[in-house]
């Protein structure tokens, strides 16, 4: 996903980083908190170790482990060791990227904290591994009241600089849409992107979603658009467009179902978009 904006998110956090300190990105999902980790790495002449969050992640699988067969060859020496992502971040004086660090289990987070205080790990049988200069960690978190998500100890915070990434603005997300397209965008085709970007927007506050979709679902949606405009103007229309959003929004939104009805969830996302579609013309007409 292409950066738009964010100049102002951009220096602080490369400042940051040059300073030698460790910061948590927070926003919401689809902001582009990765996209701007991974655009300030670059701008800073640093390479990225990436890692996702994930409940089942463990300490070895951070760190790294010996390889059995390996170790029972040669024992338990550098040649057997197969380093992991913090392990490598951290011998190589790059920024290592976890991508959802609340997700990441209790004890995993908790080994982040002498690689943040002292720039150092213990490595059993290989004793310390001491970070080389530039290392630092750049974390990213939705906002701590979503679901799935547990709160990063007080420990790991407190080693944490905090930066907040805002949703972007109407016309930025327009703009971003765009930048995933391929070739040129035509008018009409940018006013359906327009469009697109309105109700995506506004599932954001939709009485009968929980958690509304992102920029990543308006994008989809317009390159599917875009696919049923290449093949000419008859199937462009408002009805393709439904079909449309619902395909793109049905696995990216989260519907309040059980306060409202015992409907088949296809037919109550029917009616969530037919919702989405009279409240866009109410906008549209106001626009004009």
């Amino acid at each position: 996903m292409k950066l738009i904006g964010r100049d102002l998110e951009k220096e602080m956090i490369a400042s940051l980083l040059t300073a030698g300190k460790h910061v948590l990105l927070e926003g919401s999902v689809g902001v582009g908190k990765t996209t701007l980790a991974l655009d300030v790495a670059r701008s800073i002449g640093k390479k990225v170790v990436r890692v996702d969050g994930d409940g089942r992640f463990t300490e070895q699988k951070l760190v790294g482990s010996f390889d059995p067969k390996m170790a029972l060859e040669k024992g338990f020496v550098q040649s057997s060791f197969l380093p992991g992502p913090l392990y490598q971040a951290m011998s190589e004086g790059e920024i290592l990227l976890i991508n959802e660090l609340n997700r990441m289990p209790e004890m995993v987070q908790n080994v982040l904290l002498p690689a943040m205080d002292e720039g150092v790990i213990q490595i059993p049988y290989l004793g310390e591994l001491k970070a080389k200069k530039g290392f630092a960690i750049v974390a990213t978190q939705n906002p701590r009241e979503f679901v799935a998500t547990s709160a990063l100890s007080e420990a790991l915070l407190d080693r944490l600089e905090w930066v907040a990434i805002q949703p972007m603005t109407e016309e930025q997300e327009i703009e971003v849409v765009i930048s995933n397209l391929h070739g040129k965008v035509s008018d009409e085709l940018r006013s359906w992107v327009e469009k697109t970007v309105s109700i995506v927007g506004l599932t954001r506050s939709h009485p009968k979603i929980k958690r509304g979709a992102s920029v990543r679902a308006a994008i989809s949606i317009a390159q599917m658009l875009q696919h049923e405009h290449s093949h000419g103007p008859k199937k462009f229309d408002s009805h393709r467009f439904k079909f449309v959003l619902k395909t793109a929004l049905a696995n990216r939104v989260e519907l309040l179902t059980g306060k409202f009805s015992n409907q088949p969830y296809s037919d109550l996302m029917d009616e969530v978009i037919e919702d989405l579609f009279t409240s866009l013309q109410s906008i549209v007409k106001k626009k004009s």
